[in-house]
């Protein structure tokens, strides 16, 4: 009897083993559940995320708004999964599929805690690689091996896999152009797999009747892309090298960001120290401030060996000419020059002074912008009162009192962040302060990190924004797909983008986190038109319930996005009383 068992077993074993790796039509239980998750929010590879539904997002025109659509694989293992969006329509009114991009969203491994970090290490997700490669227009599969068995790509968006219980969030941007018309918009996004039937997921957007500026009102400064070169090991005067910036340029301007000025389209300086723009330069220059809406310029630094002695006369002319060109253009309200990076000793300190006297000289309206804090580490070293235009503090060295004194004679302050920095033992308030923490920028700290400098800012009356890099990545010895760590703990510092090499992209990826600081760049131009239209005192009373102090901010994503719409409904009362 158990002999005639284990026989009919053996012959029937072949035939359920088939079944259950190819279900015949009908059989199969395998499901895709699809539900919504608002962009504040990282989702996990695993555990219990209660989403919505529908997607019901709203911005202004000329606003780019996001969500998350979370894939999860339900009775079984998903196959080929692949998703598309249509357009979004609004009776006789369109926003365009060609509008709207659908990423799938890698996860990077963090192995070490960055100092402070809220979140414990493992796989984060943060690198959008699009279904289809935005310069060719390709779908951009998962790894496909060729002939060698090497695969053509390391990773991908389309057609993945996703085990059972398992969760794959994808990301959407829905970009509302300018002229679009005001009101409702609907429509779908669709999941399917070779071996579940197709959900549809439906979309509805509320487009608000005001418009974002086409260029940042928030002054910033993002660094350059000299990094790509080191990391791609090309030439930085190669038209390799020239087509990678200027797509990432174009990149960063879409998360309203400033790109720099590429370098090959910088006059080189006369005999006299003069800068001799060509016509052809010109043409350069101006297409790309116009086509990137940039509206931060930094003027170069003069490039001569001796600029504070001997040839302290050529770089005069050199900053004079140059001021001269920007306001012949009419760009010059937003220009700066970068004078010094930390000055941390004496010997800096003074040499803030005397680049500063030279520049006073050269052109008293050319901003001078000083990374450091607007109270002195040591009274040893002096003070730079009255040779910056633009204090640049860290967040976490930020001093209110300290701020509005130098407001108050008529500089500038911007924030940057670094590394990991809570307040120094020299803060003017070191003991109420130092046990808080400011918003970091690394991986392993909530989203709204990013998204809350720009309030931050607009709460401290900070103008402006800076950060040391978008791309530095610690080629040959670290990429960052395989490891975000800079100096091992600082997960993601100095890289809001992703080489797009190992997805198969010539061009940038870009990250969550980017991402979040666009929404946040986005807010502040609602700050800026409320004030507009006489809403000062609303701006501040909704910015103070999500930022009161550096140390005290709102990490709850979707506690902010109430509070934008409330600044979006103020605007539209103000607009139409007006």
């Amino acid at each position: 009897m158990w002999n005639q068992s284990i026989r009919a077993l053996s012959i029937c074993y072949p035939i359920w083993m088939v079944l259950f790796i190819y279900p015949l039509p009908g059989f199969s239980q395998t499901r895709i559940h699809l539900s919504v998750q608002p962009p504040t929010l990282r989702i996990g590879i695993t555990g219990d995320w209660q989403g919505k539904d529908r997607a019901e997002i709203a911005c202004a025109q000329n606003e780019t708004e996001s969500f998350q659509a979370v894939v999860t694989a339900r009775g079984g293992s998903l196959r080929g999964v692949d998703a598309e969006v249509t357009s979004l329509r609004g009776g006789r009114d369109e926003i365009p599929a060609e509008r709207i991009v659908l990423y799938r969203e890698e996860y990077v491994r963090v192995k070490y805690s960055s100092p402070r970090a809220t979140e414990a290490p493992g796989l984060f997700p943060d690198p959008l690689i699009p279904f289809r490669d935005p310069y060719s227009g390709e779908a951009v599969p998962v790894p496909q091996w060729n002939e060698e068995n090497a695969p053509r790509n390391r990773f991908g968006a389309a057609g993945f896999d996703l085990w059972e219980d398992h969760h794959q969030p994808l990301w959407i941007d829905v970009h509302v152009p300018p002229n679009t018309p005001a009101g409702t918009y609907a429509g779908e996004i669709r999941v399917w797999a070779r071996n579940a039937e197709a959900v549809d997921l439906p979309i509805q957007l509320t487009v608000w009747d005001f418009t974002l500026p086409a260029g940042p009102t928030h002054e910033n400064h993002f660094g350059g892309f000299g990094y790509l070169a080191r990391y791609h090991g090309i030439e930085r005067d190669s038209p390799e090298f020239h087509r990678l910036e200027d797509r990432y340029a174009a990149m960063m301007a879409a998360h309203r960001l400033n790109p720099p000025l590429p370098a090959r389209w910088l006059p080189e300086p006369a005999e006299d120290g003069s800068i001799q723009m060509t016509e052809e330069l010109d043409k350069q220059i101006t297409e790309y401030v116009n086509r990137l809406h940039v509206t931060n310029l930094e003027i170069p630094r003069a490039p001569f060996r001796d600029a504070l002695g001997a040839d302290r006369p050529k770089a005069i002319r050199f900053y004079r000419s140059w001021y001269a060109y920007l306001q012949s253009k009419g760009w010059e309200s937003g220009a700066y020059h970068y004078m010094l990076d930390e000055p941390n000793d004496a010997g800096q300190y003074e040499e803030v002074r005397q680049l500063g006297a030279l520049l006073h000289e050269a052109e008293p309206r050319i901003r001078r912008l000083v990374v450091e804090q607007p109270y002195g580490q040591d009274p040893a070293w002096g003070v730079l009162d009255g040779a910056i235009d633009i204090w640049c503090p860290l967040f976490g060295f930020i001093d209110e009192d300290s701020v509005k004194r130098v407001q108050a004679q008529g500089d500038a302050v911007w924030s940057y962040t670094a590394l990991v920095q809570a307040a120094p033992s020299y803060h003017p308030r070191f003991e109420e302060v130092k046990n808080g923490n400011p918003p970091y920028w690394q991986i392993d700290f909530p989203l709204t990190a990013y998204r809350i400098a720009p309030w931050l800012n607009r709460r401290y009356g900070i103008t402006g924004l800076l950060y040391w890099s978008t791309v530095f990545w610690q080629a040959p010895r670290r990429n960052p797909w395989d490891d975000p760590g800079f100096r091992l703990r600082f997960n993601g510092d100095g890289a809001l983008f992703y080489p797009g090499n190992d997805a198969g992209i010539d061009g940038p990826i870009a990250s969550l986190r980017l991402k979040a600081l666009r929404d946040g760049m986005e807010d502040y131009e609602y700050f800026a038109l409320l004030e507009k239209l006489g809403g000062k005192t609303v701006v501040d009373e909704i910015v103070r319930q999500a930022v009161p102090t550096w140390a005290a901010w709102e990490p709850d994503g979707n506690r902010l996005m109430d509070l934008r719409r409330r600044l979006a409904e103020e605007i539209l009362k103000r607009r139409k009383a007006n």
